[in-house]
């Protein structure tokens, strides 16, 4: 069941052969994600988040925003992550969507717009997969040395 669990939580191992950096330098490569032309945001965790760093993300043009709370676990060379999601369809929030755990998604738009033949046809006027925040985050901790694992509980 270990690599089917890990499938469906989302844990990936760094390849054989990677050193494991210290926690220090595996923190400061999450926070070097921040850079102007990404999505989302990785910060410090606030106490209540039970965390040590977290990513954000809101995408308003299609109601849903992302949270993935990270833990850095030193003895075990691994990050633990968390991902949540909420998705509002409309500007009511109270009737917002939750949901937790590693579940990627792609949001997209359509227009019906007339075609070069004359005919009406749907274009995808915006995108955002959710993996756009992750991979990054992903990828930044595999390069360390360390496990990405996927939990339902922090």
């Amino acid at each position: 069941m270990g690599r089917l669990w890990d499938k469906l939580t989302g844990t990936k191992r760094p390849e054989s052969g990677v050193a494991p950096l210290p926690s220090t330098e595996v923190r400061a490569a999450l926070l070097a994600l921040n850079v102007p032309d990404v999505p989302y945001r990785v910060r410090n965790a606030l106490p209540a988040e039970k965390a040590d760093l977290v990513a954000e993300c809101q995408i308003r043009r299609v109601g849903v925003r992302l949270k993935t709370r990270i833990r850095l676990n030193p003895e075990k060379n691994e990050v633990c992550f968390l991902d949540e999601r909420w998705e509002s369809r409309s500007s009511d929030h109270a009737n917002a969507q939750y949901g937790r755990g590693h579940a990627p998604a792609t949001y997209r738009q359509w227009e019906t717009k007339q075609g070069p033949d004359g005919r009406r046809q749907k274009v995808e006027v915006f995108r955002f997969d959710t993996q756009e925040m992750t991979d990054p985050l992903r990828d930044a901790v595999l390069a360390a040395g360390w496990t990405w694992r996927g939990v339902f509980k922090l």
